[in-house]
């Protein structure tokens, strides 16, 4: 063996040995997995999310995916000769819409089954329907009725509890019931966010299109990788964070007031972006903890 080749297999050693504390610490606890997007937007991007989230689970992690599929859903609307509307960022869902909605988040969740089986691990596909999951009342956007958009009232974790017991990976769509049964499309943030809450992870991940938070979009200087919910309601406040940026963050700070240990913001196209955040001293995202 080559001196090189000592050293890349020395290198691959300190990799494992800087994660260990790591994986001892967080051992049998609960991290909440919000994906969509442009992380979804390639076959081999989402391969390799899915065999970090597979890693994760070896190791000791409980992970839970919730998943979404905006842009599926654009694709099909489009495609049965119908236009996507959209009121302040929100999907106008009326029925038509929300049976497409539904068979397309159906398709995205059993392909995200399928690649985590091959990988070995044992996963079931549910939406927030099973189990009464996610419980929702209709939401309106500046009091402009939107069609069957569900706002989360309540969240009955007991199923991903089993599954979690019973060594499955639960992957999530974000759909859910109201008190009269209709089916409602949940954005997905807001579903990964109070599912976190409610199973009281340890870390919600948003796997995004971008590498975190900056102080300034366009200064890459300006980049936070780790943040107070103190000073995030600072940014938010000085109007320094907007755009896309400013519901994720909101939801951000309210998983970390209520339940979530540590929230994640990771550019999900990144290659084994959820390994260096979390088994890394540096991270590669920005990290918001309770401050």
């Amino acid at each position: 063996m080559t001196e090189i080749e000592t050293k890349e297999l020395q290198d691959k050693a300190s990799v494992l040995i800087e994660a260990l504390p790591y994986i001892q610490q967080f051992n049998r606890r609960i991290i909440v997995i919000k994906y969509g997007g442009s992380a979804m937007s390639s076959d081999e991007i989402k391969t390799n999310v899915i065999k970090d989230v597979t890693l994760l689970k070896l190791v000791g992690f409980k992970p839970i995916i919730v998943h979404g599929g905006g842009k599926d859903i654009s694709k099909w609307v489009e495609k049965v000769g119908m236009e996507a509307k959209f009121v302040n960022g929100l999907r106008v869902t009326d029925a038509d819409t929300m049976e497409i909605a539904e068979m397309v988040l159906n398709k995205v969740n059993k392909n995200l089954v399928q690649l985590v089986e091959e990988l070995g691990v044992k996963a079931v596909g549910i939406s927030g329907k099973d189990g009464h999951l996610l419980h929702v009342k209709k939401k309106y956007s500046d009091g402009k009725d939107i069609g069957y958009v569900g706002e989360i009232t309540a969240v009955d974790p007991k199923i991903l509890f089993d599954l979690l017991e019973r060594d499955f990976l639960p992957i999530v769509a974000p759909t859910g019931l109201d008190d009269d049964y209709k089916t409602y499309n949940i954005n997905a943030d807001d579903a990964a966010c109070a599912i976190a809450k409610a199973v009281e992870a340890e870390k919600l991940a948003f796997l995004t299109d971008i590498e975190g938070i900056y102080r300034d979009i366009n200064d890459k200087s300006s980049f936070i990788s780790r943040i107070s919910t103190k000073e995030a309601k600072e940014l938010l406040n000085n109007g320094i964070v907007g755009g896309g940026m400013l519901p994720k963050l909101n939801n951000c700070i309210d998983a970390v007031e209520n339940g979530v240990k540590n929230v994640h913001i990771l550019d999900g196209r990144l290659l084994h972006c959820l390994l260096l955040e979390i088994f890394t001293d540096e991270g590669i995202g920005t990290w918001i903890y309770r401050g």
